[in-house]
């Protein structure tokens, strides 16, 4: 199993907007929005780190007002 946290920067007011559409993508576990650097963090959890990748690289970033993704993979 490959636990990961993605944290997501939306353009300006777009982050309750984009909380249920991230939430409702496969793999996700919770999504929520938080203040400081990152507008969203994403917990994700997938068999297989490229599962990680695609949800990243294609699922959040592919939503309208995703500005931005940096991925962290847990290694404990």
């Amino acid at each position: 199993m490959v636990h990961a946290f993605i944290m997501v920067n939306t353009a300006a007011g777009k982050s309750q907007g984009l909380l249920e559409s991230v939430r409702g993508l496969a793999n996700v576990g919770e999504a929520h929005i938080v203040a400081g650097d990152f507008d969203i963090i994403v917990e994700v959890d997938t068999d297989e780190v490229y599962e990680v990748l695609q949800t990243s690289s294609s699922d959040i970033q592919g939503l309208d007002g995703v500005v931005d993704t940096k991925t962290y993979i847990a290694i404990d």
